[in-house]
């Protein structure tokens, strides 16, 4: 049966205020890890977010929490090879994966990211989902479809989140819409429902709150 990707439902009152419920609890930083010998206890349900940078990964994080500056734009110096774990109240990690696509960074840099992505992906058994940020501007690129091949081999089941969907008018978006449905039907990992979202506006914010706490 070939899936078509639909957008995700509104959720219903009580879903909605479920999500609301599970943001409105205390968010820390707990730290960046740089080596799996480094990450914190496997004992809460854990979800991650993945992808390119400047996507939009740290204002979605900031949106969903409900703070200004939890999760640090990928500029920041120091940052932006760790893998940061945050706690959502005592039962969730929120996991920022480092934005792909280093245009400038050393080889050697790249392909030490790309190690500790895999193990770690691979390795955790407490990951319930990726969330896979896709920019609604631009829609899959190369990079973006490695990604997702490796998640695949993770066995990580992923859902599409588009970005920055505010940015695009409503015929482009149809548009990177009808391309990413089709990038993502190749992937076997992938989730068939697709969150569409703007942390500028709030749009999907409530949504995507709910399919978290749902996860739990």
């Amino acid at each position: 049966m070939k899936m078509t990707f639909p957008e995700a439902e509104t959720p219903d009152a009580a879903a909605a205020e479920t999500g609301r419920l599970l943001f409105a609890r205390e968010s820390e930083f707990v730290k960046g890890v740089v080596a799996m010998s480094g990450l914190p206890p496997a004992d809460r349900v854990e979800i991650c977010f993945a992808g390119r940078s400047n996507v939009g990964k740290s204002t979605l994080i900031n949106a969903l929490t409900g703070t200004k500056a939890l999760a640090r734009a990928s500029n920041t110096p120091g940052r932006t090879q760790e893998i940061n774990f945050f706690t959502q109240g005592p039962d969730l990690y929120l996991v920022d994966l480092p934005g792909y696509g280093f245009a400038n960074a050393p080889l050697p840099v790249v392909e030490k990211w790309q190690r500790l992505l895999k193990q770690y992906l691979s390795g955790r058994q407490t990951l319930r989902r990726a969330f896979f940020l896709i920019d609604a501007r631009h829609g899959v690129k190369p990079v973006d479809a490695e990604i997702m091949s490796l998640l695949d081999s993770a066995a990580v089941t992923f859902q599409c989140v588009l970005t920055k969907t505010d940015k695009v008018k409503a015929k482009d978006r149809d548009r990177v819409l009808a391309q990413v449905r089709t990038a993502l039907a190749k992937h076997p990992a992938s989730y068939p429902e697709i969150v569409l979202t703007s942390s500028e506006k709030g749009d999907g914010i409530a949504t995507l709150r709910a399919i978290i706490a749902g996860l739990i």
